[in-house]
């Protein structure tokens, strides 16, 4: 790797050419970005790393605990040591966020959230697009619509499948914006009348809505629109209405399609989902983050046998009910993923001559290249309020909230940015941090604007933090334990006492399953009923059919409901999922078999391509959503298993050997896999899979970077990979 000599740094030129790229549009100079990061790996790093050390301390006191006190603990004696060695901390009088102002889309409007690897150009540019998505394309192309005879998909459109899809739709039309005693299903026009919509009805009559709020403006003429746009639940929802359309003709009133405003929010990650290693990966993510800012990101590649140009897109206007114009974004609110404190980064060399902390970088490099948005210097807006909103994953406790709080103050100071420019979201995704989810929100109260279960990370840092208690439940029997539901009550509980209706997020995780739409919308509609704002969803498609949700589910309402209830208990949370039951030798193995299948699908393809999160066959061959979080569970699982003696070290071998087969199956149509099972011992990814089960006991709460981190090195150096 070059370097490049910059104040007391050495920077890896791929980074020191991606922040010159960016320079001219932020309005500060590289030079002054390099003095700044120079000052804050000195004023902070050494408190990162006094705060790395806490961690590891009061690990080895956990430890020894739970193996002086294996099994579930008494709740009273357990609470009284946490208080003891600093792991729950007293809890404060009560209080409110003032975070200042934040845009809507953080604020007032529950919808889904997408979170998407920032290193995949294409996939970027549909997230932050997914903000209008077709219901009709939606309903057509997933599973929520069952393939009956005469209703396949099929290569070429099926008129009888898309009837189908218009009568779903309008079903979905009458529950969110209904007429005034009439069906949509009875619509053969639609008009604006004096600042009205008015729906002309089979019948010759007309009828208007059953609340006339809904309508929110129209585009084309006032007799013959050629959008109607509508509002329920704070969500825009479009009619788009073309009789020459080969799909409008099929419609009674020519409605071409249903567009809903779908994913409202969306999370550029530069963590769990992305393989970012070395100088080259961060620069590559830094410079598409700059281009989606700056507005001319764009990707080509082929589709349906043609060369399709991806790029952002514009604004949508409408005429409103007074005559003037309405102007909504076309692309979703961007926030930014940055990493976990644990990480350390070759992309710049410190004073000292080590790594410097790599979230100190994200810090930096966040602000400093969303300095284009604030400084109105991009194509579009990104946040109207000039905020920059940074997703902070991975932290434990008040102190390390804090810390990242001092964190962004410094940042401000150093690029000229206004106190409290740089919002926070908080990850409830460590055990620390949700027994003490109040006093994090305490640390962040002027700037926080979520916070958002992640029911795996949780998981897989709750096997870790209990480690010594003994052999743990199984892993799909741990949805059932009392901590899951009080820790997913606990952050409703908790946000809506600290103020967060109307001014932040509650947030809860992800759904998944990608191609189970059906299932999904089935039963989703759980997280706006418990008071969520936001939820996660796999793709632009989940977000359109997850939105339907809110348009059924009114988030404020359902708050106002929530908000004298009984709080979660901390005893629930305290609960500690140790094994009751016996189980088979048969019961083990499979346990073992779904573990190991899990992680290789997982680790050949982030280890050996750099794909940090990817749908992943199980072992009946349904694809699901896998990062980093849910392979910390599994491997964390094994390693707590081999631990205890449930299962011994040949036993994880043969079955990691022998899953190995079933994943080279599972990607023989991938021309880039390379095969493991032939010769596992040379096989980077594979021994990285067996390291993380080897391994994962000692490694720093369950996590698997290191591991993944060192392991992708060598791939890309055994590889040629740049």
């Amino acid at each position: 790797m070059e370097y490049v000599q910059e104040a007391g740094l050495q920077v890896a030129k791929p980074l020191h050419d991606v922040i010159a790229k960016a320079a001219p549009h932020t309005g500060v100079e590289a030079g002054t970005f390099w003095l700044e990061l120079e000052k804050l790996v000195a004023e902070l790093g050494p408190r990162n790393l006094e705060l790395l050390r806490k961690r590891d301390a009061i690990q080895e006191k956990l430890d020894r605990f739970h193996r002086e006190n294996p099994g579930r603990p008494d709740t009273a004696n357990y609470k009284t040591f946490l208080q003891e060695i600093g792991y729950l901390a007293p809890e404060g009088e009560d209080f409110e966020i003032d975070n200042g102002r934040v845009d809507p889309e953080i604020s007032h409007v529950a919808g889904p959230q997408l979170v998407v690897p920032i290193t995949n150009e294409r996939y970027v540019l549909n997230a932050a697009n997914a903000r209008w998505g077709s219901l009709y394309d939606a309903l057509y192309g997933s599973d929520v619509l069952p393939e009956q005879t005469g209703l396949e998909k099929g290569p070429e459109y099926n008129p009888a499948r898309g009837q189908r899809v218009m009568q779903h739709a309008t079903v979905f039309l009458n529950r969110a914006v209904p007429l005034e005693d009439a069906d949509h299903a009875d619509a053969t026009a639609y008009a604006v009348e004096n600042g009205h919509l008015v729906a002309k009805l089979s019948s010759g009559s007309t009828a208007a809505l059953a609340d006339p709020a809904q309508f929110a403006g129209h585009q084309g003429g006032d007799a013959e629109p050629s959008a109607i746009l509508l509002r329920n639940n704070g969500l825009h929802m479009e009619l788009s209405i073309d009789r020459e359309d080969p799909v409008g003709k099929a419609h009674p009133a020519g409605v071409r399609d249903v567009v809903l405003e779908s994913a409202v929010t969306t999370i550029l990650d530069l963590e769990d989902s992305v393989s970012v290693v070395d100088a080259h990966d961060k620069a590559h993510a830094y410079d598409n983050l700059a281009g989606l800012l700056r507005g001319d990101l764009e990707t080509t590649f082929p589709k349906g046998g043609e060369t399709v140009t991806r790029r952002l897109h514009g604004d949508r206007e409408y005429t409103a009910p007074d005559g003037s114009t309405l102007t909504l974004s076309g692309r979703s609110l961007m926030l930014v993923r940055n990493v976990g404190s644990l990480l350390f980064t070759d992309a710049v060399i410190g004073p000292d001559g080590y790594e410097i902390s790599e979230t100190i970088l994200d810090a930096l490099a966040t602000a400093y290249i969303s300095l284009i948005d604030v400084r109105g210097n991009g194509r579009y807006t990104n946040s109207a309020e000039g905020n920059v909103y940074i997703v902070k994953p991975k932290m434990h406790g008040p102190e390390e909230t804090a810390f990242a709080c001092q964190l962004f103050a410094r940042v401000e100071q150093a690029l000229g940015l206004d106190e409290g420019a740089l919002k926070i979201g908080v990850m409830d995704e460590e055990r620390r941090t949700t027994l003490n989810l109040k006093e994090c929100v305490r640390q962040a109260r002027d700037r926080i604007i979520f916070i958002n279960t992640g029911f795996l990370d949780r998981t897989g840092d709750e096997i870790h933090s209990v480690m010594e208690a003994g052999p743990m439940v199984r892993k799909a029997a741990m949805k059932a334990e009392p901590w899951i539901k009080a820790y997913e009550d606990w952050n409703v509980d908790v946000g809506l006492a600290c103020g967060f209706k109307g001014r932040a997020q509650i947030g809860k995780g992800m759904w998944p399953k990608p191609a189970k739409m059906r299932e999904m919308v089935e039963t989703k509609m759980e997280h706006p009923l418990a008071g969520a704002d936001c939820a996660w969803v796999p793709s632009p498609t989940a977000a359109t059919l997850h939105a339907t949700h809110y348009h059924q589910v009114d988030v404020a309402e359902v708050q106002d409901g929530l908000a004298g209830r009984r709080r979660a208990e901390l005893d629930d949370l305290l609960d500690v999922p140790v094994l009751q039951e016996t189980l088979s030798v048969d019961q083990i193995q499979e346990e073992l078999d779904l573990n190991a299948q899990s992680i290789l699908g997982y680790v050949v393809r982030w280890v050996e391509q750099g794909i940090g999160c990817s749908t992943v066959p199980d072992l009946s061959d349904t694809g699901l959503m896998e990062d980093r979080a849910t392979l910390r569970i599994s491997s964390q699982h094994m390693a707590n298993w081999l631990h205890h003696g449930l299962v011994t070290h040949e036993q994880v071998e043969e079955t990691l050997r022998r899953m190995a087969g079933v994943v080279d199956r599972q990607n023989e149509g991938d021309p880039n896999y390379q095969p493991m099972a032939d010769d596992p011992d040379n096989s980077v990814a594979f021994k990285a899979a067996r390291d993380l089960v080897l391994k994962g006991r000692v490694q720093p709460n369950g996590y698997t970077e290191p591991i993944l981190h060192t392991r992708r090195l060598v791939a890309k150096k055994k590889f040629g990979i740049r």
